[in-house]
């Protein structure tokens, strides 16, 4: 009996084997790229399309990687070999909930990947939040990356001189880079030529790094720190106070080598009381233990941000999870600023048919499987599943995505085995024929990476005039004009 069964799994399973896998993943970012190179390995024959709404793949590694870090984009190397693999395809510019359902793509393919990651902000949810030169720090980044959403972004860097940055993270780390750095440097990086003229103007001196918690909490890297200590002509200014170290601080720098590190990097770097700064020298200045309470109007300027009010924290130990958390003393400060920068989390937006933790911001998911609902009861989504920021949150490096990607590959392997996945009447689906299909009775103008490689041959081209890497394309109209010449 035992032997009849297995003959009959395996009767079944190359059934279900003699067609190719077809995948589609939604999103060609890190985890797009990593998940689509694991499937391919994982499964001979296997066809993977990777659809972007973007006509440019890669993601943030594009559009969110800091200009100055070119070794960081050297990833797209290895992104490009999978995209030129004769059994994937990268189709641009095709929006999914606009171009096409998340339903429609179900019917379509056995396998969808969603990986589109994060695309919205987490609000601060104080007063005066609406008010002009207030930005979330991922509008800025893609404004100097190119990102053709942020092409008019415009912010206003010449009529103050103070900038204040909420969040103590890499990202709030990089746009205090940018706003610091000698424009020279900048010069001979990728960042956008209206980004780089706009600095050049700029009259920003001083940017404020504000946080809740204290220097023994701060959640950027050393990497990222040493980088911004190393501006030239850059003064670093710390409260003396903020630097002091409680005996729950001492535990957990006892307990954590990299905060430690941070830690005496930043205790080395602070400026001495006694001392002055020079004429025009610019200054970071690293504010802890305050939280945001309200924005304030320009006297000035009505309806633009003026300044912001503060309040000031202890840590507490949270009884729930042991860590220290910031409360409030009552204890309040003004900030005058003309620019203020959001840094305190990116958010997954949910598409229709898609199961939403909103409180966690995720796609519910078991090892990357997504789950009808988040609760216990929930069952499985057959043949969806999820990876990167939509599976885990906003957290991790480019590497991170990597081993995201294997988990949720090695679910598929397993439902594809178990004959969860593909049909058992051995009857195929459309995939790439039918997507193509459909979307040109839509009139959606689709960018294959050929079309990809046209922008990405432009932009060198221009940037190679200008003694840049490249010179990036950042309106959807020229975006789409050279990749369909």
């Amino acid at each position: 009996m035992a032997l009849s069964r297995s003959l009959n799994f395996c009767r079944s399973f190359s059934t279900v084997s003699s067609e190719p896998l077809r995948v589609c993943i939604v999103g060609s970012g890190p985890a797009g790229f990593y998940t689509a190179d694991k499937i391919l390995k994982a499964h001979e024959g296997a066809e993977v399309d990777i659809v972007d709404r973007l006509p440019t793949p890669f993601g943030l590694v594009r559009s969110g990687v800091a200009p100055d870090h070119p070794e960081t984009k050297i990833v797209t190397n290895q992104f490009s070999r999978v995209a030129q693999n004769r059994r994937c395809s990268f189709i641009g510019n095709v929006s999914l909930g606009a171009s096409i359902s998340l339903a429609e793509l179900r019917e379509l393919y056995d396998t969808v990947v969603l990986s589109y990651g994060a695309e919205s902000d987490q609000a601060l949810g104080i007063p005066r939040e609406d008010l002009s030169g207030i930005y979330a720090a991922r509008e800025f980044v893609w404004w100097y990356n190119g990102h053709p959403d942020c092409r008019n972004l415009a912010p206003d860097l010449k009529s103050s001189d103070t900038a204040v940055i909420i969040g103590q993270g890499n990202v709030a780390l990089d746009v205090a880079r940018i706003l610091l750095r000698p424009t020279s440097e900048l010069a001979t990086t990728d960042i956008t030529c209206h980004a780089l003229a706009a600095l050049r103007e700029s009259s920003i001196r001083k940017v404020y790094l504000v946080g809740r918690r204290g220097a023994a909490q701060a959640a950027f890297t050393a990497k990222e720190l040493r980088e911004v200590l190393r501006i030239k002509d850059l003064s670093i200014e710390i409260r003396q106070a903020d630097l002091s170290k409680t005996p729950a601080d001492e535990e957990e720098l006892k307990n954590n080598r990299i905060k430690r590190r941070i830690h005496e990097l930043l205790s080395k770097a602070a400026t001495p009381a006694t001392s002055v700064c020079n004429p025009g020298q610019k200054e970071l200045h690293f504010v802890f233990f305050r939280k945001p309470d309200r924005f304030l109007e320009s006297d000035c300027r009505s309806g633009h941000v003026g300044g912001l009010r503060v309040e000031r924290t202890i840590l507490q130990e949270d009884v729930g999870s042991g860590k220290q958390i910031a409360v409030g003393t009552g204890l309040f400060e003004e900030m005058e600023c003309g620019l203020v920068l959001k840094s305190v989390g990116y958010k997954s937006i949910p598409v229709v048919g898609l199961p939403f933790d909103h409180r966690k911001g995720i796609v519910p998911n078991v090892r990357g499987r997504v789950l009808s609902e988040a609760s216990e009861d929930a069952q499985v989504e057959k043949g969806l599943y999820v990876c990167g920021w939509l599976k885990r949150g906003p957290t991790g490096i480019i590497a991170t995505n990597l081993y995201c990607a294997e988990e949720t590959v090695a679910s598929i392997s397993e439902d594809v085995e178990r004959g969860v996945v593909t049909s058992r009447s051995g009857l195929s689906k459309p995939g790439r024929e039918g997507l193509l299909q459909l979307l040109d009775s839509r009139n959606v103008k689709i960018v294959p990476f050929g079309g990809w490689e046209k922008i990405d041959s432009e932009e060198k081209r221009r940037g190679s005039l200008k003694n840049k890497p490249r010179e990036k394309l950042t309106s959807w109209q020229d975006l789409l004009e050279v990749a369909t010449k």
